[in-house]
């Protein structure tokens, strides 16, 4: 499938368009590898909000963003992307800032603990004890309605929030998937996972290799919520979503089925399959006018549903 030029241009830029190595580097150079790319591209100089704010909750490192409108706001609880193992609250600041400034909501970035060193449920647990206690202090921050949100392995955090709230009986207004990962079970036959396999920085082989460090000696967890919230038996009575994929991205048809799953189930769904774009393009917004577009597109929708509960 043809990849936007821009972002080729950009892969090309840093060394990133080449063959997939034989073998998984080691976690420490996927992690140097990751943070080096995902710095390049941020904002320069960042997006301004009215304020930033380093902290914990319930021991788990955070990061808030104020807006600069006074008065209640929203309140976006966020989980980064990275397969399970890298990412932190610098390789998603950007983004980050961008959602405080463009929804005006109040957005608390997570740096849940990873694997290898903290397999499944370790970073899905602070995800939940995160996204609980700024429910049940709401009025510490936005003081109005909260979301989830996150992309990739974030993406499959929030939506496994999502369903523990529902299970809960606690309110979430709305939640923001981004390519999010959404079926870890090995017998899984999703087509863009042949389709896409390599050559669009994510590759299948890194999926495979990411979810056998992330489940770890749990590798049934897999078959279930909340590692695989498309294998959930009810999606009814979820927080409405805005769920958007690359077409050129190994987890495309996961995530789209996810979208299918929740609209089958009555919940409200604004599904988006944008073309030429790959895996992360969240973060490849300053430098493709398509990844731009479709961040627009999803930020916007997103802040609408959060309206709309408010």
């Amino acid at each position: 499938m043809p990849m936007d030029p821009e972002i080729a241009a950009l892969l090309k830029q840093y060394g990133v368009d080449g063959p997939a190595p034989d073998a998984p580097p080691p976690v420490a150079d996927m992690r140097a590898g990751n943070r080096m790319l995902s710095l390049a591209v941020a904002p320069d100089p960042p997006i301004e909000v009215a304020e930033v704010t380093d902290g914990r909750i319930a021991g788990v490192p955070v990061r808030t963003y104020r807006p600069e409108t006074a008065g209640p706001a929203p309140t976006v609880v966020f989980f980064h992307g990275g397969g399970f193992i890298v990412g932190d609250l610098d390789t998603h600041d950007g983004v980050c800032r961008r959602l405080c400034r463009d929804l005006g909501a109040v957005v608390v970035s997570v740096g849940y603990r990873l694997a290898p060193e903290f397999p499944f449920p370790a970073g899905f647990d602070d995800c939940v004890a995160v996204t609980s206690h700024v429910a049940e202090a709401i009025e510490e921050y936005g003081g109005g309605v909260l979301g989830v949100a996150g992309d990739s392995a974030g993406g499959s955090m929030a939506a496994g929030v999502a369903l523990a709230f529902r299970d809960e009986g606690r309110e979430l207004a709305a939640q923001l998937l981004a390519y999010p990962s959404t079926d870890l079970s090995p017998d899984r036959t999703h087509a863009s996972l042949t389709e896409n396999a390599t050559g669009y920085l994510l590759t299948t082989s890194e999926v495979e290799n990411n979810i056998r460090l992330y489940l770890g000696e749990m590798p049934a967890a897999a078959a279930y919520p909340p590692a695989s919230p498309l294998l959930a038996t009810n999606h009814a009575r979820l927080a409405p979503a805005v769920i958007g994929c690359g077409d050129c991205d190994p987890l495309r048809d996961e995530g789209l089925a996810y979208a299918d799953a929740l609209a089958a189930a009555g919940v409200t769904v604004r599904k988006h399959r944008y073309p030429g774009l790959i895996h992360g393009f969240l973060s490849f917004d300053t430098r493709s006018k398509a990844a731009d577009a479709a961040v627009t597109e999803m930020f916007r929708e997103f802040g609408e549903l959060l309206n709309r509960a408010g």
